[in-house]
C-alpha cells in the first residue's frame, strides 16, 4: 500500500496516522473506523489555496458531497476554502457549524422549494441553477422574499471525460445542466436575464470525476469561453464568474496517475485567459470544486479481519467486519484501493487474498487479489484513501451500524462522528397502535 500524508510504519511494525498508532486506534475506538489524517486534510486545502486563489486569484469551493461533518466545515472555514452544498441536510450542516453563507454555493439538479427558500433566508453566496423549472422557482421566491439571488448556470459542454460511466457528468446526454450545443444554454440566459429576482453572475460545468488528464479542463474551458463569446455578442452580457466544477482524479491503486494541483491551475487558467484574449473579453474570476482530491486521500477505513475461506486453487477469501455499508464504491463503480494489515505493516506480503464484506450480497468485496502477509482472525486491515464518499454514501443494509470517524493530528485522536448504536437504527421506527393490539390478541390467545 502506498503510504499518504503522515502515515509511516513505526518501530513496533504498525501504520501510524497522524503520530496515532492504527492498532492502538482500532482497540480504544473498535471497527470499522473511519481515521481523517487533519495535517494531511489541510494541506490539500493549502496546496489549492495557492495554486488558484493565491497565484490566480481564483476561488477555491470544497466539494462537501465527498465528506461532510461539523469538524470538517470547521477545517474548511479555517483553510479560507468556500463549500458546495447540494442539499438542505448539507445546507443546514454548515449552518450548524457557522460556515460563513456568503461562501457556500448551492448546488443540485431538482432543489426544492423549501430548500430554496431556506438558503434564501440563509442568504447563501451563489445558488447554481441547473434548469428552467428551477430558473423561475427561485426567481419567483426571491421576489416574495424581497431579496436578489446571485446565480451561476449549470451548462452541459458537451465533453466527455475519460473516467467511470456513473461519474461523467459532461456529456450532453446527462442529468445535469443546460445543453449549449442545441441552444437551451442560450435560452435560459436570455430568460435568467430577464428574470425578476436573479442576478446572473456567471456559468458552470462539471465534466466528471477521478480524471487524470488534464487536457479535459482545457477542452470544458474553451468550449465554456467561446458559449460566454456567443452570449456576448447576443446580448452584450459577459460572465464575471466562471466555474470549471472539480474532479481531479487521485490515487487509490497501483495505475493512478494524478495531477499536481499547481498543473491544474495553470492549464485552466492560462485557457480560460487565452480564449477570452481571443474574444475581447474580459477573463472571468475562475472557480472550482475539489473534493475528492482533498478528503479522499486523508481518509483511511479500519477494519478487523474475521473468517478466512480457503477454496484451494481458487481464492481465499479473507472477511472484515465492514464492507458496502461503509464503502459502496467497488460494488456501484468498481472501484480499486490497496491495503495493508496495520499490525503487522513491516511483514512482506505472502499471498493472495480477496477482502470480502460482511453483507449478504455476493458482490459486497471490498478489494479482488490483493498480495497480503497471510491473514489472520484478528488481525487488523487499513484501507487507504477513504475519506471521499465512504462515509457521506454509507448506509445501514442489514442493519448495520454505521462507523464512527476521528481525527487524528500529532498523536491526539478526537472522535468527530460517534459510533452509531443498535438503538439508533430504531430511533425513526414506529409501530402503529393497531399492530400493538393485534400482538397482545395473539399472546393472550396462546
Amino acid at each position: 500500500m502506498k503510504l499518504h500524508g503522515t502515515m509511516k510504519i513505526n518501530a513496533s511494525g504498525h501504520l501510524e496516522i497522524g503520530g496515532c498508532d492504527t492498532t492502538e486506534l482500532a482497540e480504544r475506538f473498535e471497527t470499522p473506523l473511519y481515521v481523517l489524517d487533519e495535517a494531511h486534510f489541510r494541506q490539500n486545502c493549502r496546496n489549492y489555496y495557492r495554486a488558484f486563489t493565491e497565484k490566480h486569484d481564483g476561488i477555491v469551493i470544497y466539494a462537501g458531497k465527498t465528506l461532510l461533518t461539523l469538524a470538517v466545515c470547521h477545517m474548511v472555514a479555517q483553510e479560507g476554502l468556500g463549500l458546495d452544498v447540494v442539499s438542505g441536510g448539507e445546507l443546514h450542516t454548515a449552518r450548524k457549524a457557522c460556515f460563513p453563507m456568503e461562501k457556500v454555493y448551492f448546488h443540485g439538479n431538482n432543489k426544492s422549494a423549501k430548500e430554496l427558500q431556506m438558503a434564501l433566508d440563509y442568504k447563501v453566496g451563489r445558488f447554481m441553477v441547473d434548469n428552467q423549472y428551477e430558473l423561475k422557482l427561485l426567481g419567483r421566491l426571491a421576489r416574495e422574499s424581497g431579496v436578489t439571488a446571485d446565480i451561476i448556470l449549470r451548462l452541459t459542454p458537451g465533453v466527455e471525460a475519460h473516467t467511470h460511466e456513473y461519474i461523467k457528468t459532461g456529456q450532453v446526454d446527462s442529468k445535469f445542466g443546460i445543453v449549449i450545443e442545441n441552444g437551451q444554454a442560450l435560452e435560459t440566459v436570455q430568460l435568467a436575464l430577464s428574470t425578476e429576482g436573479v442576478r446572473l453572475r456567471g456559468f458552470h460545468c462539471h465534466i466528471g470525476s477521478q480524471i487524470f488528464e488534464l487536457e479535459s479542463y482545457s477542452h470544458a474551458a474553451d468550449v465554456m469561453m467561446r458559449f460566454a463569446a456567443a452570449v456576448h455578442r447576443e446580448t452584450g452580457w459577459a460572465p464575471d464568474e466562471l466555474n470549471l466544477g472539480g474532479g481531479l482524479g487521485i490515487y487509490y491503486a497501483h495505475g493512478d496517475e494524478p495531477q499536481p494541483v499547481e498543473h491544474y491551475a495553470d492549464t485552466a487558467i492560462q485557457a480560460v485567459r487565452s480564449i477570452a484574449a481571443q474574444y475581447g473579453l474580459p477573463a472571468p474570476r475562475l472557480m472550482v470544486e475539489p473534493g475528492r482530491s482533498i478528503s479522499g486521500p486523508a481518509g483511511s477505513t479500519l477494519y478487523t479481519v474475521g473468517a478466512v475461506k480457503d477454496i484451494p486453487g481458487i481464492r481465499k477469501y479473507v472477511a472484515v467486519d465492514g464492507g458496502m455499508g461503509d464503502n459502496p464504491r467497488p460494488a456501484m463503480y468498481q472501484s480499486r484501493y490497496e491495503a495493508l494489515l496495520a499490525n503487522r505493516a513491516s511483514e512482506e506480503p505472502q499471498e493472495t487474498v480477496s477482502i470480502a464484506g460482511r453483507c449478504c450480497e455476493s458482490g459486497d468485496m471490498l478489494i479482488w487479489d490483493i498480495k497480503l502477509p497471510s491473514p489472520q482472525p484478528g488481525d487488523i486491515l487499513a484501507v487507504s484513501a477513504t475519506g471521499a464518499y465512504n462515509y457521506s454514501m454509507s448506509m445501514n443494509y442489514n442493519r448495520l451500524p454505521r462507523p464512527a470517524m476521528v481525527l487524528v493530528k500529532e498523536g491526539h485522536a478526537d472522535i468527530i462522528v460517534a459510533r452509531e448504536t443498535y438503538d439508533d437504527l430504531l430511533r425513526n421506527d414506529q409501530v402503529p397502535a393497531r399492530l400493538q393490539e393485534k400482538q397482545k390478541v395473539v399472546k393472550l390467545a396462546r
